[in-house]
């Protein structure tokens, strides 16, 4: 099956920046985002397109028929393209909710995403700010609101600032009718997350009575976050805590715990769990086949994985699209690249898109860099679109390998795609240009990376330091929340 070829948005303008302070150049413009939903709904490049003169700009944002193509998806969308730049995000989503502008009210998606990305960079009284003013006791249920303060929680995590995460549940949650056994579900999970797991444990079981009964739920959450952070020992031990307690071990805690077991080195350990389901008439769903798939290819080879992915089918489980991206990635880390082509045919023929994961299994253990560029050219034609660290994948094979002009190709390809490149990506250019003695040039992308206000690394090649950090109070949301 092949895949219709899509444009994406031309690089966006970024503002300019002086030792890593925002300076705002130019604010966000109803023409030019009219303008980038005619292209993302025509596929047109902006050369073709002439905006009007800046005195009609008000007039064509009130009258164009536009509007009525402006929906949450492509809000969505541009809110994402502004990930790396705050305040033309907020602008845009404070434009697409005005009269004056797109007349769409934001939806439970859109918030959490303004919400998420001035939270990357750490503007948290104005995200909780903008979360508080959503509020609407005349809505009733203030469930529109939890994705949002889902963000919160897990940006504030991010951050290592746990009290104040647990502060933006005990205060900012209940201020909106919020601070349930949801919320603090979400709270866990975003410390989880985060690898702050000794944190929401204290929270869980720190106080007696606990704040909410610590359900099968609970445990999943923490068992999860015990994985993420390799903490075998401790998720072992609140494995049979569990048994203890009487907590009922569900279809999520044996996908967890096998999957857990397969990532410490265990996978025969992980296939006996699951072994033990079925013998206990625990239903399974593609999740546990997935994960039972991952660990017995990896105890007993790529042939055992796919034996039980046709027991799977006879047994009524349709596979999706992970299923087949397991069986690919062990078919190539053994070298048979043939028959994990031949098994993405099977991919196709299930009803099965292949995703950019199932690219990246490729793409990780391909030896042959045209091989890797002609399948990354295959891959956009597709339609198929690379994330940001796909780029910074191929940007470091191809660096490693020493190649210079599929470095610039994936690097236009990203400028091209829309997307502004972060730390990582721009690391990794300046590592391969380093590696071939391009000093000067390296420099340039270093001192672009600055202006930007993204960390650089230490290079004594390029004289770069890194900035000092201002001192912050303990509490950066002191006297908001």
């Amino acid at each position: 099956m092949e895949w219709a070829s899509s444009l994406g948005p031309e690089k966006l303008p970024l503002p300019s920046l002086h030792r890593g302070k925002w300076e705002v150049v130019t604010s966000i413009s109803a023409c030019e985002m009219l303008l980038f939903l005619v292209r993302r709904r025509l596929a047109l490049p902006f050369s073709t397109l002439h905006p009007p003169a800046a005195t009609a700009a008000a007039a064509a944002a009130s009258t164009s028929p536009l509007h009525s193509s402006l929906d949450a998806a492509a809000v969505l969308e541009t809110l994402s393209l502004y990930t790396n730049d705050w305040r033309r995000a907020l602008d845009f989503f404070h434009w697409s909710a005005s009269p004056a502008g797109g007349n769409l009210p934001p939806t439970a998606a859109t918030l959490a995403r303004a919400v998420d990305i001035l939270g990357k960079h750490f503007e948290f009284p104005l995200s909780t700010s903008l979360l508080l003013s959503h509020h609407d006791p005349a809505r009733g249920d203030p469930a529109f609101l939890r994705p949002a303060l889902r963000a919160l929680l897990n940006r504030l995590a991010a951050a290592n600032l746990v009290d104040d995460a647990v502060r933006a549940f005990e205060s900012t949650a209940a201020s909106i009718g919020l601070r349930d056994e949801a919320s603090f579900h979400l709270l866990i999970d975003a410390l989880c997350d985060n690898r702050r797991v000794d944190e929401a444990d204290h929270l869980c079981f720190g106080k007696d009575p606990p704040p909410f009964p610590l359900s099968t739920k609970t445990h999943n959450l923490l068992l999860r976050g015990w994985a993420k952070t390799r903490a075998w020992a401790r998720l072992r031990q609140l494995w049979f805590d569990m048994d203890n307690r009487g907590v009922a071990k569900d279809l999520h805690s044996y996908s967890i715990y096998m999957d857990a077991l397969a990532k410490s080195g265990k996978p025969w350990k992980a296939f006996k769990i699951f072994k033990e389901m079925k013998q206990k008439g625990v239903p399974i769903d593609v999740v546990a086949y997935n994960t039972a798939i991952h660990a017995v290819g990896l105890a007993q080879g790529v042939d055992s994985a796919v034996r039980l992915h046709r027991q799977m089918v006879d047994a009524g489980c349709k596979p999706n699209t992970a299923t087949f991206n397991a069986i690919v990635k062990l078919f190539c880390k053994e070298g048979r690249f043939k028959e994990g082509y031949a098994f993405v045919q099977q991919m196709h023929r299930a009803g099965c898109e292949p995703n950019v994961l199932t690219y990246h299994c490729f793409f990780q253990y391909l030896s042959r860099p045209q091989e890797v560029l002609g399948l990354f050219e295959k891959m956009l034609e597709r339609g198929c679109q690379p994330r940001m660290d796909t780029y910074v994948m191929l940007i470091k094979r191809f660096g490693r390998w020493g190649f210079l002009r599929p470095v610039f190709i994936v690097w236009k390809a990203m400028e091209e795609h829309g997307l502004s490149p972060d730390a990582f990506a721009y690391n990794a250019l300046i590592d391969a240009l380093l590696q071939k003695g391009m000093v000067d040039l390296a420099r340039k992308y270093d001192e672009e990376m600055l202006e930007k206000g993204l960390s650089p690394k230490p290079r004594k090649e390029l004289g770069t330091k890194l900035l000092e950090a201002e001192s912050d109070s303990d509490n950066v949301l002191n006297g908001v929340l």
